[in-house]
Order: C-alpha cells, then structure tokens, then sequence
C-alpha cells in the first residue's frame, strides 16, 4: 500500500482530506498529518511517504520552500498541492514541482479523489503496478458506492436507515458494516461529514445567512446546527467565517 502525508495549518482542511479521500478504493493507508514544513519533513525522515498533499501558505516554511527542498530530497514524492488562491505564482510552483493536482479550498470530494487517481497512476506507472482500479475508477463498486452516491444526492434530506435498507434490500446491521469497512465511517457519521463541508462552503459566501445555511443544509434547528459544527471544527459557524471567509494573500 502507499503513504501519504496532509500538510496544512487549517484543522478543518486535514479533517475534510483525511474523511472524504477514498484511502482502500486507491490502496492507500491512512494517512499521517502535519501542520507545517518543518513538522513534515521530519515525518518524511521517518516515513516511505509516496504521496504529499501540501498547502502553499503555511507558517515557518510555505508550500513553495517545501516542495524545493523534497523534490531534491525524495525526488519520487508525488505532490499534491492544495491552497485557498488560485494564485499564478503557486500555480507555477505546482508546475515546476510537476504537482500531479492542484485543489482549491474548500476541498472537494471528487476533485480530491481524482487527485488521488492521477497520483496512484503515477506511481503504479513507475512501478509498472497494475491494479483494478486503474482500468475503470468510475465503476460503481457496488451497493456500497451506491450507497454513498445515494448521500451525496440527498444529504440535505430526512435520511434514515430503515429508508437505506427498505431501498438496497439488505438489512440496516448489514449495510452500516459494509459501508464502515470500506469508508471507516458510519453512514450517520459521513451524513454529517457531507452537511459539515458543504457548510464550511457556504460560510464563505459572506452574503449568506447562518440561518439560512442550517436551514439549506437540513438542519430544523440553528442551534443544534451550530453545536454540530463545533463539535466537528472546533469552532461556531461565525468563528470560521470570521477566519476563513476574509483570509488576504
């Protein structure tokens, strides 16, 4: 299996990586985080790290630093570079550094797991691997990919499980075991997971209303919806906007 490593100084950015990113589906670990340069060079010392996500704007050594000193360091290393500008410096960086993908935050489920394809295929390339996957990526995989396409549709709906097994025809015991085992999170849990991202979308369209958000994401309540989101963030809606909505280069 390969390793990959998350650098970034934002909670929020390590947490939606590490749960929307489909690790088995690209025969890849669990991955390890760090929260600068330096944390993560010390971790590439210790670790055979094949795949880096790396932010650009990172305190102590930024993106650009980092990635001149691994690409002569551990030259196999496959980038990934993710950052909330789409800034032509950063973009030239990720090009001189041959970045398999660069993803704007807030990040985003298929555009991170697309990431994850090219750099695998890479990698399997130069180690002349080959794996099911790199025949068809988009195959559905089965009930249980279904079953997460099924989430991502309807997330904002009443989802129940009694619904979920009425609809794929297996029991609810069944269906929560199989998408744990292939996802490590319950069905309830990745519910959360899609309301908790999109909500830190929509917090940096400054126009829009909390209220409003809980209400467009299917929460009844705007209390219990911000009592969610702390307990996912560490932090209230109107905390996360005020840090992440206005953030200047």
């Amino acid at each position: 299996m390969y390793k990959a490593l998350i650098i970034d100084d934002e909670k929020p950015v390590r947490v939606a990586i590490t749960a929307l990113a489909e690790w088995d589906k690209w025969d890849i670990e669990e991955p390890e985080t760090a929260v600068n340069g330096k944390d993560a060079l010390e971790k590439l010392h210790r670790l055979n790290v094949d795949i880096v996500f790396v932010d650009m704007n990172m305190p102590i050594m930024n993106g650009i630093q980092f990635m001149d000193r691994v690409s002569v360091e551990f030259p196999d290393i496959k980038f990934i570079v993710i950052s909330g500008y789409s800034d032509f410096q950063y973009a030239h960086s990720a090009i001189r550094h041959r970045a398999v993908d660069y993803l704007l935050k807030p990040i985003v489920a298929d555009d991170l797991n697309e990431a994850l394809r090219k750099a695998v295929s890479s990698l399997n390339s130069k180690n002349h691997i080959f794996t099911a996957n790199n025949v068809d990526y988009l195959s559905s995989g089965g009930t249980v990919d279904s079953l997460k396409k099924c989430i991502d549709s309807h997330y904002t709906e009443n989802i129940s499980l009694s619904k979920l097994s009425e609809e794929f025809s297996l029991s609810k015991e069944y269906l929560c075991k199989l998408f744990k085992k292939k996802y490590g999170l319950g069905i309830y849990q990745y519910i959360q997971l899609v309301r908790m991202q999109k909500a830190t979308e929509l917090l940096l369209e400054n126009t829009l209303k909390i209220q409003d958000i809980s209400e467009s994401l299917g929460f009844s309540d705007n209390n219990y919806f911000s009592k969610a989101f702390k307990r996912f963030f560490d932090m209230s809606p109107s905390k996360y906007r005020e840090e992440y909505g206005y953030k200047e280069i």
